[in-house]
């Protein structure tokens, strides 16, 4: 299979995920712009990653006009025939913004920048992402100002009776509380799929979490999972 980073005029993040998955987990990547339109040449056991980022300067909202963008179009009839999309950090933005997750991200309700290593856990193991993660407590980085999770009451029970909530923000023991929580993200939720576990978003960078050198690899779990999604 292979990997299909779109970059954005401000994304940041595309040669990180690049790297991530290339360098640390030996996958092909092929590197996409926001102008062109033209995914021919993936199939639905392949991926496409929006990577992290403030595309078009986020002036408007973040991901807003990126939603817009011609690729974008391919993206969302893509997803809408199965093929598997991740969205990570501005990427999680713009597709809730195109409407392939449900809810919104916001922002902090700190109203500061946060950059540091959080926990994360994985709410269910009903997606190959929870699969793949398993019990196990992630550290993960985050980078954002606007990525406080937002959603109505009706979307968020649609969301854990369907089990599409992916991570929580917790602490380092796994316990869910407020005080673990970055953001003020609705429920500490850190990522979600679609109904059909197909679309994947959260906040945290996995892909900042994948080089021994850095001593932290809990990101690759995550990926990998992308890699064994049929």
């Amino acid at each position: 299979m292979k990997f299909g980073v779109i970059v954005f005029p401000g994304s940041n993040c595309d040669r990180d995920m690049m790297h991530a998955l290339q360098d640390d987990l030996g996958q092909e990547v092929v590197m996409l712009w926001h102008k062109d339109n033209d995914l021919s040449m993936f199939t639905k056991d392949d991926c496409i990653v929006l990577p992290g980022g403030f595309s078009y300067g986020d002036y408007l909202r973040c991901g807003a006009l990126a939603r817009f963008s011609p690729m974008m179009e391919q993206v969302i009839k893509f997803a809408n025939e199965g093929g598997k999309v991740l969205g990570v950090c501005n990427g999680f933005q713009i597709l809730c913004e195109a409407g392939l997750l449900p809810g919104v991200l916001l922002q902090n309700d700190h109203q500061k920048f946060v950059c540091k290593n959080v926990y994360i856990k994985s709410e269910n193991d009903q997606n190959m992402v929870g699969k793949s993660v398993g019990k196990n407590i992630l550290q993960i980085p985050v980078a954002h100002g606007e990525g406080r999770y937002y959603a109505d009451a009706a979307t968020l029970d649609k969301l854990n009776k369907n089990n599409q909530i992916v991570f929580r923000y917790c602490d380092e023991q796994g316990e869910v509380h407020i005080g673990s929580n970055p953001n003020g993200a609705t429920n500490n939720i850190a990522g979600i799929c679609n109904e059909s576990r197909n679309v994947f978003g959260m906040m945290p960078h996995p892909e900042r979490a994948c080089s021994g050198e850095l001593s932290n690899i809990d990101g690759r779990a995550i990926l990998q999972a992308f890699t064994h999604m049929n």
